[in-house]
């Protein structure tokens, strides 16, 4: 009996993340996931499935490290509004490759749709996740005056989700750095007291 190859499971995922990040999940063979990520076919099969239970690996993935980074960016200043200001300008990527690709976690939802049960379930928990967040530093600028006390915090919140999502299709259709940083700036005004 054969003893299968073994190779770097994270490395190989990391690989067919960039591969369907580029591609999306209809145009990526499982042919070319398989050379990409420098694997057999049995050993995809073994490991992570069919190329759809990957592309939810993938995307779940993604989804963790998207997530840390949007936390990062809205945690990090002392000031409420500067870390909604940070979330939503630091989508406009400086690296032309990486704003050509935009959002995985967008553009599963023009591939699947909203139907998909488990990637619904997928995007639902990493909205609800964000938005709570998001929610937690609009109260703590109204607290301190900078956040107008007058907005739903959780409506305000849901606010800048859908203006994160419309700014990583904008990046992803190709506007400029500049464009998406306006666009940006005018979400973070209207919030301002």
């Amino acid at each position: 009996m054969v003893r299968p190859r073994e190779f770097d499971r994270d490395a190989a995922l990391e690989r067919a993340t960039q591969l369907f990040w580029a591609k999306g999940f209809a145009a990526t063979s499982t042919d070319s996931l398989v050379k990409e990520m420098g694997i057999g076919r049995q050993s995809l099969y073994n490991a992570f499935g069919d190329k759809r239970q990957l592309y939810l690996q993938v995307l779940q993935s993604y989804r963790e490290r998207s997530l840390s980074g949007h936390l990062r960016r809205l945690t990090t200043p002392a000031s409420p509004l500067s870390g909604i200001s940070d979330l939503l300008s630091g989508l406009a990527a400086t690296d032309d490759d990486v704003r050509a690709l935009g959002c995985l976690g967008v553009g599963s939802v023009g591939e699947f749709g909203t139907s998909d049960p488990e990637l619904q379930r997928l995007n639902e928990s990493a909205s609800v996740w964000m938005c709570s967040r998001i929610a937690t530093r609009i109260r703590e600028g109204q607290k301190i005056g900078e956040i107008a006390p007058g907005f739903d915090a959780d409506e305000a919140a849901r606010f800048v989700l859908l203006t994160m999502t419309g700014l990583q299709l904008a990046a992803r259709s190709g506007a400029s750095i500049a464009d998406i940083q306006q666009l940006a700036a005018f979400a973070v005004a209207r919030l301002k007291a």
